[in-house]
């Protein structure tokens, strides 16, 4: 996030507290717009503003992983001159829903989640290609549960 992307009291709000427990209802963003008092589109466009500055990177929901597509866990060693530009190629991609940087040979680690193995394959394929690194692919062998949703301190200066 850029440090110089100021957030209201009312980003800072939808932020932190509703990236968990959301309604499985037709119209999910109404719900939220109700909650804090405010029209729909307007809580869109300040979710477009979020994703714009690089607070969030994608809005949308977490499955079990395998019940409903399929996912693995892939990690790539990027020579660190290019790890900023291969996390970004990396995190363009829909089917990337984390895309993070670890201190290790391999230092960008991220979950790709797609419909059936063959797509999954193909996004694999085409990071490599792309990026001109090998992928390796890290499939889950056993389920852990963590809680994904992070609350984001954006001290006394925002909003």
């Amino acid at each position: 996030m850029n440090d110089e992307f100021a957030l209201s009291a009312l980003e800072q709000y939808l932020v932190n507290d509703f990236q968990r427990d959301l309604p499985l209802v037709p119209r999910p963003f109404k719900h939220i717009a109700d909650t804090l008092g405010i029209g729909e589109d307007e809580v869109l466009d300040m979710l477009r503003r979020l994703k714009a500055g690089g607070v969030v990177s994608r809005v949308g929901p977490v499955f079990t992983p395998n019940h409903l597509g399929v996912s693995t866990l892939a990690a790539i060693a990027v020579p660190p001159k290019d790890l900023t530009r291969v996390a970004a190629l990396v995190g363009r991609y829909p089917e990337v829903n984390h895309n993070y940087e670890r201190d290790h040979r391999y230092n960008l680690w991220f979950v790709i989640a797609a419909r059936d193995h063959e797509h999954l394959g193909k996004v694999i394929d085409d990071i490599a290609s792309r990026t001109a690194l090998p992928v390796l692919e890290l499939p889950m062998l056993e389920a852990y549960f963590i809680d994904l949703g992070f609350r984001i301190d954006f001290g006394s200066d925002h909003g």
